[in-house]
């Protein structure tokens, strides 16, 4: 009940005001049955704009620090998260990463929509990166097609570190299902799934126009925050100019 009223009353009319969303591609959606909806993830308004202008609810993977954040932020984040059905993902690998993986499979096999950012985080840069091979696993062993889905515009609005954001317009293309039935039964085969992901993932990229790297987008972070931690880069950066 939560999520109609905030889909139809408080944020749906919201978002459509301030992002006045171009939607291309949605006769790709499937009426009915399960199916995943896989895209590229600029900003954190991501999370609200597909879901407000789907007619179908999707349950998406969010990452499990929006759960446990600490203070008043934190605890009214969690109950936003939770209340709209969203799934908490902990992204430290093994057994955390495979709980997830479950239960995105039990919100599938009620033939229902399961939403996922194969790249496991934001881009900082804008730029489309590597995807994490959870997605494959899903549609796999839930037999289920995917849909790849670019959202442009997001990162503009919302680049990381600002928290409000701007109005503007952005576009949300959905794709043709993917059929990986060739697949069906191969899951534990890592080429394969590494496969499945990269076809996603290049379908995401055609899409998008984004550039693609051929890296996981948190290692990249990370490497970056401990050269921005060091000085590094901004030494580098002085050298280069």
């Amino acid at each position: 009940m939560f999520y109609r009223l905030l889909k139809y009353v408080v944020l749906g009319p919201l978002l459509r005001l301030m992002f006045r969303p171009r939607i291309e591609g949605m006769e790709n959606i499937p009426e009915s049955g399960r199916a995943i909806v896989a895209g590229n993830h600029l900003s954190f308004t991501d999370h609200f704009v597909m879901p407000a202008i789907l007619p179908r609810r999707i349950t998406f993977l969010a990452k499990a620090e929006y759960f446990t954040g600490p203070g008043l932020k934190g605890r009214l984040t969690a109950a936003f998260f939770r209340s709209v059905g969203q799934i908490p993902v902990d992204r430290s690998g093994g057994k955390a990463s495979q709980a997830a993986v479950t239960a995105a499979i039990e919100v599938l096999e009620r033939d229902e929509l399961l939403g996922i950012y194969p790249e496991g985080t934001r881009s900082h840069d804008g730029r489309l990166y590597r995807g994490r091979t959870g997605v494959a696993l899903m549609a796999l062993r839930a037999q289920a097609p995917v849909i790849p889905c670019a959202v442009l515009g997001t990162f503009e609005l919302q680049p990381p570190g600002r928290k409000i954001p701007r109005i503007g317009r952005v576009t949300i293309r959905f794709g043709e299902p993917l059929d990986f039935s060739r697949f069906f039964g191969m899951e534990e085969q890592r080429y394969v799934v590494r496969s499945v992901t990269d076809e996603i993932m290049y379908a995401i990229m055609a899409m998008s126009g984004q550039e693609y790297v051929d890296r996981y987008a948190g290692e990249v972070k990370a490497e970056h925050a401990a050269l921005a931690q060091s000085g590094t880069g901004g030494r580098l950066r002085r050298k280069s100019s």
